[in-house]
């Protein structure tokens, strides 16, 4: 099991030995000003492990150690040669930011539970918006198979029945951010409404579920080891639903992922990653490997996402949901001031403003009480 840190800035505690019962988390001490903090990190977490991530993705990890050593710096420009990334400035994001905060304005219109036609809609108009900003990195596998069987007239049950990559976990932070930790069964639903038009299946359902419990049992007060163990309970809950997958299963892997590093130096524990857990599109993958990330750390956000965006394959969105989870546990100002203002400066987020809307969805009816209350059965 998991031994609680007294902080929310503890790091990893132990092994996690189960993930049938989540720990009850009740909103920390220091009240709303502290939560908002929280909201902010994961949100610029999510973009800085993100731009991390953007010139490594799609490469092996010698091929990155080659290039910029064992362990990232910082924001680097796309290279030249890069299939995705050539010619992006150091600090851009990619995807995964992007379809994040789609789809935070998304919760926020609809007050928690996105309407799935419309995200779809939406999904589509902003690679469409992509394609004329001269950007290579558009819907991944899955997004774009689902939303060409609702173009030739699939059901929103049916379109996303084959989606097992990542992309419903890479965005799926908003969810998290929106939704008490009180109250699993109503964020694997929101989860649910925000991922099925692509991802249906319980593979990635379970992931994301695993992101968003993560981030939101952080911004509760959570210390990682905590949020670990909320994740794989939420993933355990979500991998019921949808189609069925031949695959991994996501509560297992992630367990066994962080009790994998832990206690491992930087260098080792990415090496045992790449090797061992992978790094690939899969969400059995690279859901376990960004939790795997957040355990190694010990504590750190920042290195974190740089150890993360270091590992190779699928980095920018393995440094994004890390970073994501890291910043829900530890609060915005655990990030560096300029690589905060960098990603702020390069994208124009608006990342303030998305996260007061989702803690305003995060209070609203049901939001409050379930705050208060304790985890509801999955």
């Amino acid at each position: 099991m998991l031994r609680r840190s007294s902080r929310c800035t503890g790091g990893w505690a132990g092994a996690v030995e189960g993930h049938g019962t989540a720990a009850v988390v009740r909103p920390g001490p220091g009240g709303e000003p502290l939560v908002r903090e929280r909201a902010l990190g994961a949100l610029y977490g999510l973009a800085i492990g993100d731009a991390l991530g953007m010139p490594t993705q799609s490469r092996s990890r010698p091929e990155i150690v080659a290039r910029y050593g064992s362990l990232l710096g910082g924001f680097e420009p796309g290279p030249p040669d890069h299939p995705l990334a050539a010619g992006l400035p150091a600090g851009s994001v990619t995807d995964d930011t992007e379809q994040a905060s789609l789809l935070a304005r998304l919760v926020i219109e609809d007050r928690g539970a996105p309407d799935p036609a419309k995200l779809a809609s939406q999904l589509l108009a902003w690679e469409v918006s992509m394609r004329a900003r001269g950007s290579l990195d558009l819907l991944g596998p899955s997004t774009r198979r689902a939303l060409s069987a609702v173009a030739a007239g699939a059901s929103i049950g049916d379109s996303g029945r084959f989606g097992t990559t990542n992309g419903a976990a890479m965005r799926i932070t908003p969810v998290g951010i929106a939704t008490p930790s009180g109250d699993r069964g109503l964020l694997v639903e929101r989860v649910v409404a925000a991922s099925r038009v692509t991802h249906n299946t319980g593979i990635a359902l379970a992931g994301a579920a695993a992101v968003a419990a993560a981030v939101s049992a952080g911004i509760d007060g959570a210390a990682a080891g905590d949020a670990v163990q909320s994740a794989a309970a939420a993933a355990a809950s979500a991998a019921q639903l949808g189609h069925w997958a031949a695959g991994a299963d996501v509560a297992t892997r992630i367990t066994w992922a962080a009790g994998l590093v832990a206690g491992l130096a930087p260098e080792a524990a990415m090496d045992v990653v790449y090797r061992l857990v992978g790094s690939s599109l899969a969400t059995q993958e690279s859901v376990p490997a960004a939790f795997a990330m957040a355990v190694a750390s010990m504590g750190d956000p920042w290195l974190a996402c740089r150890m993360a965006a270091s590992l190779g394959g699928d980095c920018d969105t393995i440094a994004a949901m890390a970073g994501a989870i890291c910043g829900a546990c530890h609060g915005v100002e655990a990030f560096p001031a300029g690589a905060r203002s960098t990603v702020a400066r390069v994208n124009n987020l608006g990342l303030e403003g998305l996260a007061a809307g989702l803690l305003a969805v995060r209070a609203g009816p049901g939001g409050a009480a379930a705050q208060a209350g304790g985890d509801a059965p999955g």
